[in-house]
């Protein structure tokens, strides 16, 4: 089901939703963690049974169907960014933020939609293809607080175009420190403000244009409610005591910058476990050069170039001649049969590489080898290791918190298969310091993970 637009996106929502900066929800829902006794219902149930005196009923979300302020034009002009940067200046409190990508449709990352709003200010919707530097709207809000769901993965196409915070509230990782179940967007409204967002067009095509209304409506709505959500989850966290993790989560966020380029990116190729030797992966990486060449001269995701199945088949078959490669489903299409040179061409270069250069079969990392490995190559660090995860198992329980965000588990396991020595509780302290451990997830952890590597 998809958000309602045209005529009926005019039914705005009234009372208009919470207030920016108040958190309130709608009227007869409780927030998680408000006071207040629950609420009584006499009505029959769809059973026929009557609802339980002591037994909250929690009246059903509203669906957020428009923008309260209208939707507003997209800025594409200089001239509209200057005027709206200048009202976001004028404006007052956090800032909402968010980004649209064209994820598998497109080659990179890059934004294509850009999303803000702020107290004072209302929404903009700016589109960065025409407006491919967004400073004016930086020095408009570089002092206010940011706020943003799953910022990891709206910062990098946000600094391209110029949009670096300088401080941040994590909503997302707000819920996950707050012990929510869900911690989706659409959710985590739903459960603290009773609104229901439709999520229906988080995987479209955000390069298109003219990009259409209801796209811009669904854009619109995703930073409507952001500030109030914000309020909420910092409530949660205040009562639960959380309030300084999240402010080291959000700093860490900040301080890690940009991330690195993945070693070996040809190695996440699905299926390429099932290719048995070092030929064959030289030929697949041969393959996925030629496709990933292809893909950003055309501004395309690689996936729709030659799908991933279609690269391990390849291999797999090794065909000899262009014309039993496109005997090969896939390649029989008239766009891979265009291709069929650029494909063939690209195994058998593959084929054809001297052993010497020739990739290994797993990528030399310095890290520990897998953990389904170390009861044969090392007993005691599995030990160390399984100590380590039921500790850190109750310590979850205890604060409500997923075991990846006490501690990574990567850090974990290397701790485990390399303590540090002597092996106590300050080298324990300044080894999880060195791997990026926020204080808080040291104080938390490092008594327990002392236990462990002392344990064998």
């Amino acid at each position: 089901m998809g958000r309602t637009v045209g005529p009926a996106a005019t039914r705005h929502l009234a009372p208009a939703p919470a207030t920016a900066g108040t958190g309130a929800a709608p009227a007869g829902r409780r927030r998680h963690g408000e006071g207040g006794g629950p609420a009584l219902s006499t009505e029959s149930l769809d059973d026929g049974t009557a609802a339980a005196p002591d037994e909250e009923t929690t009246p059903p979300a509203v669906p957020l169907l428009a923008p309260r302020d209208g939707l507003t034009p997209v800025i594409e002009t200089s001239t509209a960014l200057v005027e709206y940067a200048e009202a976001l200046r004028a404006g007052t409190g956090p800032v909402a933020v968010d980004a649209e990508r064209a994820s598998g449709y497109r080659y990179g990352q890059r934004a294509y939609l850009v999303q803000l709003r702020r107290e004072g200010a209302g929404t903009g919707l700016v589109d960065p293809i025409p407006l491919p530097d967004l400073s004016v709207i930086q020095g408009a809000i570089a002092d206010a607080e940011w706020v943003l769901h799953a910022a990891n993965q709206d910062l990098p196409c946000l600094a391209e175009i110029g949009l670096v915070p300088g401080r941040l509230f994590d909503t997302e990782l707000a819920a996950r420190l707050a012990g929510l179940p869900r911690v989706g967007l659409a959710a985590v409204v739903e459960s603290l403000l009773g609104y229901s967002l439709v999520k229906g067009h988080s995987a479209a095509d955000w390069s298109t244009r003219p990009l259409p209304e209801e796209w811009l409506v669904y854009a619109a709505l995703d930073v409507e409610v952001l500030v109030d959500l914000r309020d909420a989850l910092a409530g949660l966290l205040e009562e639960q005591g959380k309030t300084e993790w999240a402010r080291q989560e959000f700093e860490a966020i900040l301080a890690a910058g940009p991330p690195a380029p993945k070693a070996d990116p040809w190695r996440r190729t699905s299926g390429v476990h099932g290719l048995r030797n070092r030929r064959q992966l030289g030929m697949l990486k041969s393959l996925w050069q030629a496709r990933d060449d292809l893909a950003r001269k055309r501004d395309i995701a690689p996936g729709r170039v030659l799908p991933d199945s279609a690269m391990v088949s390849a291999v797999q078959a090794d065909p000899q001649t262009e014309g039993a490669l496109l005997e090969l489903p896939v390649f029989r299409g008239r766009a891979n049969r265009r291709l069929v040179s650029t494909w063939f061409g690209a195994l058998a270069r593959g084929r054809g590489l001297p052993e010497d250069e020739l990739p290994p079969h797993s990528r030399t990392g310095e890290g520990p080898p897998p953990v389904n490995r170390w009861a044969d190559r090392d007993p005691a660090a599995a030990t160390r290791l399984q100590v380590a995860r039921a500790g850190l198992a109750e310590l979850s329980a205890k604060h409500d918190v997923p075991v990846e965000n006490l501690l990574s588990p990567d850090l974990v396991r290397r701790l485990a298969w390399s303590p540090p020595e002597p092996r106590d509780s300050a080298t324990v302290a300044d080894a999880l310091r060195a791997g990026g451990a926020r204080e808080w997830q040291v104080e938390l952890t490092r008594d327990l993970l002392t236990e462990a590597v002392t344990r064998a």
